[in-house]
């Protein structure tokens, strides 16, 4: 663990709460020390779950479905491939969940990140913390982090592509190459996907009745097209420094379809975006770590037809940062870190006011280590500015690791941020700004007992957040989605997880959250009633079965009604999905696997947000090969 030194029994906790699936017969490259970005290191008390995208290889799934089953997440789509896809975590909206590409923030805070933006073939895993993260990344974490962990260069030589065909004229590619390069090591990966997206659908054209026969209809403008790629390089500099250079691009261009009952045949969004990053790491002989990162990130995006009019309607966003983390171990017990953060923001758009400001941050932590580290408390404090806004967010938590693979852990804090750029100014296709808003805050405190066996482990735990003034989207028809304060919301839930292992070719996850909101504004219209866009139940479930020569596999995913607007009026109804698989490795060197995927097996006819009508049953094939010059 580098600077951490003995506080590596923190990753333990981690461990306990992983989702750990079979492998796969792609070689995968070796370890290599995590970043200080890392959840698992920056929270050593927080609930964390890890994500490896390796071993879904084959399913064509994106970034949504592979975080859709974490406990305390909530998926919101708007109908299919590259179209709008955001998460919610622990009853926070999803603009108060932080997104990380390798620690670099893909928006500022308070931006509800469009998941479909976010590529799999760049990625190695998943890193989610659930629960309020602002004293440790700074304001937008009320809800979590996502840090999206991209593929790691390989001294070796490796050549990696697969391809996916399915339903809707949907395709999907990527191709990769890893090695030495330059005295280091180097990965390009290249990717790109198109679909018509012109699915069939039930659409009650007289709901006011009774017994009404629905029609079937067909999805229009619902098209996209996306393309990218990554860059990465790694290399050993003097004096016991590491240098990791990443550039990022990505494209995406698709038709906005609309809801069911409100559709806009002719409107159509386009962005693109640029990231760059250099991270610097030395690692001190007499223990310590310091890690160095600059990054810089552009968003472009315009808007045409529909609501948005005739003319195109584009929008500039920039940012750029440097944070800069010393952490040390101090007389075998106290684990230190101080943190310094600055960067900027700026917004060009059509009206002129272009908007900008800076941000600044200050973050200093202590874990004392009592007991061999069988038992560690930690204390953080973070101030953040945000342009004229000042915010204090403070945790405390502890971890306690008892015999037998049993552990408790615990936290409790404030977490606050100002009104976001996208929140005050920026059109995000569905979803408008306003500029009333003002900043939030949050009190949180969660728990969770924990087992951790060989074959597998099984969680438990609870959560309440009291927040004020909380920023929330919400949806009326036929007009657009926008945010708005709730004056005081109140969110408590459970989350219930586990794994289990018990023989080389069967694996079984399962997962549950009952998640209880209440809006608790003065307003009788509104008083004690649900918030949007937060379902009672969840529960997922999945079994990987097989020899790795063929592997079969299922998931089921469940989720209750839930309203899509304060005065309850408008829900959703409850939905289940199952989705069936096979992958067949027929070569190990080069490794060549064929898979066929089936997603919504039974045909479920649904929707999401108010009436964007989701896929029904398709069905994927993928062919992927790998070979890696160290693999014999």
């Amino acid at each position: 663990m580098g600077g951490w030194g003995a506080m590596g029994w923190g990753l333990f906790s981690l461990a306990a709460h992983a989702v750990e699936l079979p492998p796969v017969d792609v070689p995968l490259p070796t370890d290599e020390p995590q970043s200080t970005s890392s959840p698992s290191r920056r929270d050593s008390s927080g609930a964390t779950t890890i994500i490896d995208a390796a071993t879904h290889q084959g399913e064509a799934k994106d970034v949504a479905a592979l975080l859709a089953p974490t406990p305390g997440a909530v998926v919101t789509d708007s109908g299919g491939v590259g179209q709008n896809k955001s998460l919610s975590l622990r009853g926070a909206s999803a603009n108060g969940v932080l997104v990380l590409l390798d620690g670099v923030p893909l928006g500022g805070p308070g931006c509800s990140f469009d998941l479909a933006r976010l590529p799999t073939p760049i990625i190695d895993k998943l890193e989610v913390l659930r629960g309020a993260a602002g004293a440790r990344y700074g304001p937008g974490g009320l809800g979590g982090v996502v840090n999206v962990v991209t593929r790691r260069p390989t001294s070796s030589a490796r050549l990696f592509a697969d391809v996916s065909q399915g339903s809707f004229s949907t395709t999907l590619a990527s191709a990769g190459a890893s090695g030495a390069l330059l005295g280091g090591e180097g990965l390009v990966v290249l990717h790109g996907a198109r679909s018509v997206g012109d699915f069939t659908y039930q659409r009650d054209l007289q709901p006011e009745l009774d017994g009404n026969a629905p029609t079937t209809q067909t999805r229009q403008n619902n098209q996209a097209l996306v393309g990218g790629g990554l860059l990465k390089y790694r290399a050993a500099l003097p004096r016991g420094w590491t240098l990791d250079a990443l550039a990022e691009g990505h494209g995406l261009s698709r038709g906005l379809a609309g809801t069911s009952l409100n559709p806009t045949p002719d409107a159509h969004e386009q962005t693109e975006r640029a990231t760059g990053a250099l991270r610097a790491t030395k690692h001190f002989e007499a223990g310590g770590e310091l890690q160095a990162l600059a990054w810089g990130r552009g968003d472009w995006s315009t808007l045409q037809g529909g609501p948005f009019g005739p003319a195109p309607f584009a929008q500039t966003q920039t940012g750029a940062g440097a944070e800069v983390v010393f952490t040390r171990l101090f007389a075998e017990r106290h684990g230190l870190t101080a943190l310094l953060s600055g960067g900027s923001e700026a917004l060009v758009e059509p009206t002129g006011k272009n908007p900008a400001w800076g941000r600044f941050g200050a973050m200093v932590a202590d874990e004392v280590l009592l007991f061999d580290g069988d038992f560690a408390v930690n204390a953080s404090v973070r101030v953040d500015q945000s342009g004229h806004f000042t915010t204090l967010s403070p945790k405390a938590g502890a971890v306690l690791r008892l015999p037998k693979g049993f552990e408790l852990r615990a936290n409790g804090g404030q977490a606050a941020r100002a009104p976001s750029f996208q929140e005050l100014y920026v059109m995000q296709g569905h979803l408008l700004p306003n500029p009333e808003l003002q900043p939030e805050r949050a009190l949180y405190v969660d728990g969770a007992a924990a087992l951790a066996r060989e074959q597998g482990f099984v969680s438990v735990g609870g959560f309440y957040s009291l927040y004020e003034n909380l920023i929330s989207y919400e949806y009326y028809p036929p007009q657009l989605s926008r945010p708005y304060n709730f004056m005081a919301a109140s969110v408590a839930g459970l989350e219930v997880d586990g794994h289990l292992e018990p023989r080389p070719w069967l694996s079984v996850s399962a997962g549950y959250t009952l998640l209880f909101t209440q809006n608790l504004k003065d307003d009788e219209r509104y008083w004690l009633k649900s918030l949007p866009y937060r379902p009672r139940h969840k529960v997922s479930a999945a079994v990987s079965a097989g020899p790795r020569w063929l592997r079969a596999r299922g998931e089921v995913l469940f989720q209750s009604e839930q309203f899509v607007n304060r005065t309850q009026t408008v829900a959703l109804p409850q939905r289940t999905f199952v989705n069936v698989g096979a992958s067949s490795t027929v070569l190990q060197h080069p490794a060549l696997t064929v898979s066929l995927e089936v997603k919504n097996l039974l045909d479920v006819q649904s929707a999401d947000l108010d009436g964007y009508p989701l896929p029904p049953r398709s069905v994927f094939l993928t062919l992927a090969v790998a070979w890696d010059a160290a693999s014999p």
